[in-house]
This record gives structure tokens, sequence and C-alpha cells, in this order.
């Protein structure tokens, strides 16, 4: 029998991001017949990950999924510490001493990498750093060049439709929206008259959702423009639409758009398909073009290049080709599939090696860093109750953490002068930026400078 049933005591897990991940990991322990304590660790001073700080301001829709995270970081079993940066302020070996088990829910915030010829060029960016920006992340640079007229964004998934559509709206369209007055400013200079989206298949292939690109046309200023060359199918797109019915509603709104008369919005949005990059053009060190091989169905829903190239006159390019996870120290890491090696939420040791796997004791993950970063945030929740379901079958076999009480940790923080934000702190954060909002008749105005937040997060300081 374990210290922990001896002790009688519930059993203390650490969740390292307090992203959806993280949170719906903690919903599920609470929903399991387990007496649990759970602490949350944020990198940033305020909970809530990619809702916060990756998905588009004019989304609010979706930015609604914190009214349900809100609700689980409010039981007493869960407490919130924020603004402490895991392997810097906080190991793993330290979490070994305070808990009995750590999940990993850090997710996926840098770019996939695009080996193509001038991708270091500048004015190529990655999309992840500019979602950043304009969702007022603390931690990069408060200015965005946004000086050229024509625009090119690679990839046909969500995040690119989201870069493309900001890229292409105005400044006074996003001010209702909580964005910054730094971002706002930066958009209100904003010279893209045209913002081209290039895919490399077609549109039975394309990765965005029915209603995220039915949105595209919704801005009075943004004119989408489909050529009608680019709707094709094959025998395999063909059956991707008859599979699922979000495949065929894409390849519908696609169609009804190739066909229609172009209006005079004076921002016009294209989206390309058939056309697979294949360097970025430079002169003097800056981006110049675009080069694409025009592509073919092969048959199966996937292409092969024609030998057929084109080049685009644009002068910034945003590459969207997917997030990536960033290694996670003391713990193994698989840098093909950017994931932490796991079965079912088990973190894995030696997992080629021969006889029976061996898994990493007390250690678990879940959301992007278990299965990389695809699917939407809701699908996160499947993947908290796998791993939580395998961490609790576990749990008679934890080695005792040294010292669970739950005042230690505080004390072991305090004792190393780590100013770390609290749930309380973001009920008071979350105030304020309600209140900057208020005289504008806005919701909020996102707080971007970390020691603002920090300042705002303490009682009796702003």
């Amino acid at each position: 029998m374990t210290e922990q049933k001896e002790a009688n005591r519930p059993l203390r897990i650490a969740i390292v991001g307090a992203g959806p991940a993280g949170i719906y990991a903690a919903d599920a322990l609470m929903k399991s017949d387990a007496d649990v304590s759970i602490d949350l660790f944020e990198r940033m001073p305020a909970p809530f990950g990619l809702i916060r700080y990756g998905v588009a301001p004019d989304h609010p829709r979706i930015k609604g999924i914190v009214t349900a995270l809100h609700k689980v970081l409010d039981k007493e079993q869960v407490r919130l510490l924020g603004n402490i940066d895991y392997g810097t302020d906080i190991t793993l070996s330290d979490l070994r001493r305070f808990y009995d088990a750590v999940i990993f829910s850090t997710g996926a915030n840098a770019d996939r990498a695009l080996p193509i010829t001038g991708i270091d060029l500048d004015g190529s960016y990655g999309a992840a750093d500019f979602v950043s920006w304009y969702d007022g992340h603390p931690d990069v640079p408060r200015t965005w060049p946004l000086d050229a007229e024509k625009v090119a964004v690679l990839g046909v998934g969500n995040v690119a439709l989201d870069v493309a559509r900001v890229l292409a709206k105005t400044g006074d369209e996003l001010l209702p929206t909580e964005i910054p007055p730094n971002v706002y400013e930066g958009l209100k200079q904003n010279k893209a008259l045209e913002v081209h989206v290039f895919g490399r298949r077609g549109p039975a292939q394309a990765k965005f959702t029915p209603l995220e690109l039915r949105e595209l046309d919704h801005s009075p200023t943004i004119e989408v423009i489909v050529d009608p060359e680019d709707i094709d199918y094959d025998e395999g797109s063909e059956a991707a639409r008859r599979h699922s019915k979000q495949v065929d509603m894409v390849a519908n709104t696609l169609e009804q758009w190739a066909i229609r008369d172009q209006g005079e919005r004076p921002h016009k949005l294209f989206l390309h398909f058939f056309e697979s990059p294949a360097e970025i053009l430079g002169s003097d060190g800056k981006v110049v073009g675009l080069r694409t091989e025009r592509t073919q169905l092969d048959g199966t829903g996937n292409v092969k290049g024609t030998g057929t190239f084109r080049e685009w006159d644009v002068q910034a390019i945003y590459r969207a080709v997917g997030y990536l996870s960033q290694n996670i120290s003391e713990l193994p890491f698989d840098d093909q599939a950017g994931v932490i090696p796991n079965e079912a939420g088990r973190v894995l040791i030696d997992e080629n090696a021969d006889g029976p796997a061996r898994y990493l004791p007390g250690t678990y993950v879940t959301g992007w860093i278990k299965r990389g970063p695809v699917g939407l945030i809701g699908h996160t929740k499947g993947d908290a109750n796998e791993t939580v379901a395998c961490l609790i079958d576990d749990s008679a076999n934890f080695g005792a953490a040294e010292s669970p009480e739950p005042e230690a940790v505080l004390e072991f923080l305090e004792g190393r002068g780590i100013p770390f934000t609290t749930w309380a702190g973001w009920y008071r954060l979350d105030a304020h930026e309600r209140s900057l909002g208020e005289p504008e008749g806005r919701e909020r105005v996102k707080v971007v400078e970390r020691e603002d937040m920090l300042r705002a997060s303490e009682p009796n300081k702003v």
C-alpha cells in the first residue's frame, strides 16, 4: 500500500499547461472516482492558452469556450499557478517532490518548417508568429510590418484563413474586438489590397471548416474570388465528398463562389487550388514574388506536379502549414512527429526496445503534445479522457510524493522569488481588461505587457 493511500489524502496531480487540453484533463480527473487535488501550471500570467493567444479576435463564438473552461477552474479541487515557466522556474524533478503524477499539456506554438528556397527572406513569415502578434502575446514584438500591397498565404487550413482574413480586413473592422491598441494601430497602417491563399491540392482536400470558409464572405470589405479552373475532382475527391458532409459543404461553397460575378469590395482575397509553392523569389534579401508549380489530381485525391510553373507578384508570404510542438526538458521527444512519445498518454521510454513497453513513471501527456497539432479544440476532450483513464489505472502504483501538502509548492515558488499568478488574479485581470473596453463599448481590451498583466492580477495594484 502506498503512502498516498495510508495518509488518506487526495491524489496530488500537476498539469503543465493551462490551455483547453490541460483544463479538460483537470475536468476529467474531477469526474473520475478518484479523490484529487490539482495544480495547473501556466507559462503565461493568464490561463486558456490557445483560446487567448491562438484564436482570431473576430471569432468570439470560439472564445465562448472560455465559459465552459471557467467552470472547471472555479472548482475547489483546482488551483491555477500562472507566470511559471516549466524548465526554468520549475523542473520535472521539482514537481515529483510535490505531486504523485504530472500531465503535460503544453500544446504547439511554433511554425512547422517549409523547406523551399527563399523561406528565410525578409518578408517571409510564420503564421504562428503573426497570430501571436495580433492576439497580443506578451513575448512577441509590439509592431508588425504590414507594408505589402500583395500578400500570399501558404496553406488551406483554418489558421491560413484566419491569417488571410485579418490581413484583408481593415483595422476599423477589427476594432470592436479585444485587440490591444498596438495591434489596432498596426492594422490601420496595413497596405494589403490583395491576399492570395494557395493550396497544393484541390477543393475536396482543403482542411478548413465550412463555417470558417463562409465567414470570409461576411466582411463588407473583402471580395472572395475562386478561379473556375480550380474546381476539379477525381474519384478520390468524390469519395471524400460522399463520406464527409463537411467536405461536401466546403466544395459547394467554393463552387458557388467560382461561378458568381466579381463584386466591387475593395480588398480581394483569392483562393487558389492546385498550386504547390516551389520557391520564394527575392531581391536584395526581400520577398518579391512566389513561384508555384501547377498540380493535378492523380485519381486518389492526391496530386502530382505538371511541370508548369507560374510566378506571382507578392511582397510578403505567410506560411500556415501547421504548428509544431517544442521539446520539453527532462522528457523524450520525437523531433519528426513533434510529440512526446506516448501510448494512450503514458510517456514512453525505449519505445523501440525489444520486450514490453517501458513508461516514465507517473508522467503523462494530453492534447497536441500527445497527438500532434491536428483537429479542433473540442477534440482534446477525448485525449484528456484517455490519458486520465490511464493515470487512474496506474495510481495505485505511484511512488509517494515527498511533500504533497498544497502549501509546500507555494513555499518553493515564493522561496525562488517567482511572481506567480492565481485564479483569483485572473478574475482581477479579467475585470481590468473589461474596464478598459467599457468606455469604447467593447467587451474587453486585452493587456499585452507581462508586467502590466502581473500588476493587474495583484490585489489593489491597478
